[in-house]
């Protein structure tokens, strides 16, 4: 329906999005809906939502532009990706894998561009299309392979700065002793989190700049695990801290959802500050 529309002489240039969106709207919201009363309320995915929202902002202000392309021929290559778009989603869902269901999603939105617009039209639009990747949940078995040393290499890191500063502390594995008090290293605190998050902040902040060249833009995006994994040093550091001079119901309370928010403040900081000084080294060298 929404492709026989496309065709009709009588459509206006955005109509034909129109069915599309509501076609959409009645294939995925049960998802977004299901995924609202669940995954999405855990903090390592708490940011899906957002990312839903800025890529249809993206969208909305490319639709013009892709209203003035002309319409495709739809190929059989734009079909066979709908397809496994299709298959892929139903088979997510019906299995409870959130990673399929998520990331056929994409695939279901690059697809309907493709037929709609051609490969012309999905190079106009792949930075929305590729900012979607961001709501997808990472697999499980890469979660833990990617937590575990991140968590060990953190809770090593803030024994050795606080042990120089004179501080009673010491480590087994993740668990720190610090005090009368023992902390875990939980995989909230790991940082992968806040890389993901900064890693979204960052794209979107590199595209809608859009200058600079590639290899200022290569530096941001290199710079963004160093940034995110130092700032999440500083944040575990500050919560052993509070909870050595205030108790451990300071360090588990108020300060520590606190402590998180200060994180991305601090890394997002670090990262514009970065691109300030590239800014201007590049403005030198030129």
């Amino acid at each position: 329906m929404p492709f026989a529309a496309a065709t009709a002489p009588a459509a206006g240039p955005l109509q034909p999005w129109l069915w599309i969106a509501l076609g959409a709207a009645a294939l995925l919201l049960p998802s977004w809906w299901e995924a609202a009363q669940g995954l999405w309320r855990h903090d390592e995915f708490a940011h899906a939502p957002l990312v839903l929202a800025i890529a249809a902002w993206l969208f909305w202000r490319q639709r013009e532009a892709l209203a003035q392309l002309p319409d495709a021929t739809r190929g059989a290559g734009g079909w066979w990706l709908l397809a496994c778009g299709l298959a892929s989603f139903t088979l997510g869902r019906s299995l409870g894998i959130s990673s399929v269901e998520f990331a056929a999603q994409v695939v279901l939105v690059a697809a309907t561009v493709w037929l709609m617009k051609g490969a012309q039209g999905l190079r106009l639009a792949w930075f929305p299309v590729f900012y979607l990747l961001f709501m997808v949940p990472l697999p499980g078995t890469l979660v833990d392979a990617v937590t575990e040393p991140l968590k060990h290499t953190v809770s090593m890191v803030v024994v050795d700065v606080l042990h120089a500063l004179g501080y009673p502390i010491g480590r087994s594995g993740v668990m720190i002793t610090v005090g009368p008090y023992e902390l875990l290293v939980a995989d909230a605190c790991s940082g992968l989190n806040s890389m993901l998050s900064l890693a979204a902040l960052g794209a979107l902040f590199i595209h809608l700049k859009g200058s600079g060249g590639r290899l200022h833009a290569a530096l941001l995006v290199a710079s963004i695990v160093p940034i995110a994994f130092a700032a999440n040093i500083v944040r575990v550091i500050a919560l052993v801290l509070i909870t050595y001079h205030f108790g451990d119901a300071a360090g588990q309370g108020f300060l520590h959802g606190a402590a998180g928010i200060v994180l991305m403040l601090a890394a997002l900081a670090a990262f514009f500050a970065l691109d300030a000084l590239l800014s201007r080294m590049g403005a030198r060298r030129r």
